[in-house]
């Protein structure tokens, strides 16, 4: 099976999401177009690329302004399809925003916020979109000596809520602080997990349990407090939080009047480490822990029992000649007190796989670059090209398999220790047999060479 075969057949489940078979056609292109687009991923370049520069581009734009179709539901059958790659019984789910950068005052849903690559001493701010993903983590390393992949199964767009304007009355005022405490990341954060709950059961598995893991920014009360049935909350903690232990049984308190912190157990000489092996960084490595159950955090969960997971700092070395580092120790918490700790540490390593996907979602893809401003197409076009995106992923899953084999272009000599492919040699492979096998795109209505890729690129 090539690359260009199994795309199809994934993205062909996608014609229930779209009112028309015409304009499921054009969404398909434009899915395609946005992965083998030179240059930036402007609509127009997108267009020029699926050879349709001598057609009128009102359809093209109308696709994400007027035609009626969800875009979280291009995810639905990745996720039912990816499913049969996590045999497991604790399904690992990566969650975190990111930000796409917008120049265009028009756009209503951008913007100000804090900028991630500024510096510590220094925070900057930046005009954006704010959406948040939701990745599966597929363990791959069960079957092959490759890292997890996380395939993107959410992504949507969360907006602030604007703030009223120097001639607010005092009931717009007190609206809007209403409304802050309702329409926050936070919120999102449990809507969402309830939707995956609900989807993972759609899609076949009723009988698994769904590890939400997630950064320190989602280890608050909201978070906590409304967790969805048969899932679990896996977050990292801020190492100065106030726990403690279950009040004496004579006692009329429920807390326990002795307060410690994450840091304190883990400077605590009493508590022995505990060691266990994990996929991580190309093979297994010895990872040191301490485990404390049964813990309450009074501020954080109320009531709820945690476990309290303190992960030891791991040395590494720059090369073989330099002296030894020591990366920060890390503090977890999560709600599931029965399951494997080692699992539970494995989907915390792999929770990194969704930085990843930021990274070649926006450097490679160019997610978030097509210059839309209508209220409606902006969180439309970026889920379009992320679920595009997903659905490669997981059609090189089942083409090839885990590992990167011969298919693949050859990689230089300093990066010839590399097993996975990335998503450039996805896109470069997809081009390859695009251009080679014509006829599986006459279908589509898809014409591509490669005069119209550097055609597309120099428009």
């Amino acid at each position: 099976m090539s690359l260009l075969a199994a795309f199809p057949a994934i993205v062909q489940d996608w014609r229930s999401v779209f009112p028309q078979q015409r304009t499921f056609d054009r969404g398909v292109r434009q899915a395609l177009g946005s992965l083998i687009c030179l240059g930036r991923r402007c609509l127009t370049r997108i267009i020029w690329t699926n050879g349709g520069q001598n057609r009128s581009w009102s359809a093209e734009y109308f696709l994400h302004s007027r035609c009626q179709w969800e875009p979280q539901q291009l995810f639905r059958p990745i996720l039912q399809r990816a499913l049969a790659y996590c045999p497991q019984r604790l399904v690992g789910v990566a969650i975190d925003d990111t930000r796409l950068r917008k120049t265009g005052r028009s756009i209503p849903q951008a913007f100000y916020q804090r900028d991630p690559l500024s510096p510590p001493f220094h925070v900057n701010l930046v005009l954006g979109l704010r959406f948040l993903q939701a990745s599966l983590l597929v363990p791959l390393y069960r079957n092959a000596p490759v890292g997890t992949r996380a395939l993107p199964i959410r992504f949507q767009e969360v907006s602030r809520v604007k703030r009223p304007g120097r001639k607010a009355t005092d009931e717009m005022r007190q609206q809007y602080k209403e409304a802050v405490k309702q329409k926050n990341l936070s919120h999102s954060f449990v809507d969402m997990g309830k939707q995956l709950r609900q989807e993972l059961d759609d899609a076949g598995g009723r009988n698994k349990v769904l590890v939400l893991a997630g950064d320190g920014s989602f280890c608050n009360r909201t978070c906590f407090g409304e967790i969805p049935e048969r899932s679990v909350l896996l977050v990292r903690a801020r190492k100065d939080a106030k726990l403690c232990f279950r009040a004496a049984e004579d006692s009329r308190r429920f807390y326990a009047t002795e307060k410690f912190t994450p840091q304190q157990v883990r400077q605590d000489e009493s508590r022995t480490y505990k060691t266990t092996r994990i996929f991580y960084g190309g093979k297994r490595r010895k990872i040191r822990y301490k485990e404390v159950a049964g813990v309450y955090w009074q501020r954080g969960a109320k009531q709820r029992p945690l476990r309290l997971i303190v992960i030891a700092p791991t040395p590494y070395r720059k090369n073989k000649s330099k002296k030894l580092y020591y990366r920060d120790p890390a503090y977890l918490l999560t709600t599931d007190l029965r399951s494997s700790l080692k699992q539970l540490l494995q989907i915390y390593f792999d929770r990194w796989q969704i930085e990843v996907n930021h990274r070649e979602e926006k450097d490679t893809l160019g997610v978030g670059q097509a210059q839309l401003w209508n209220v409606t197409s902006v969180p439309k076009q970026p889920a379009l090209a992320v679920a595009s995106y997903s659905a490669l992923l997981l059609a090189s899953l089942q083409a090839f398999g885990a590992e990167r084999g011969e298919a693949y272009a050859q990689l230089p000599k300093w990066r010839r220790k590399a097993r996975r492919p990335s998503a450039l040699d996805l896109i470069t492979l997809l081009r390859k047999e695009m251009t080679q096998q014509p006829r599986l795109l006459a279908p589509l209505g898809f014409e591509i060479t490669d005069q119209a890729l550097v055609h597309a690129a120099a428009a």
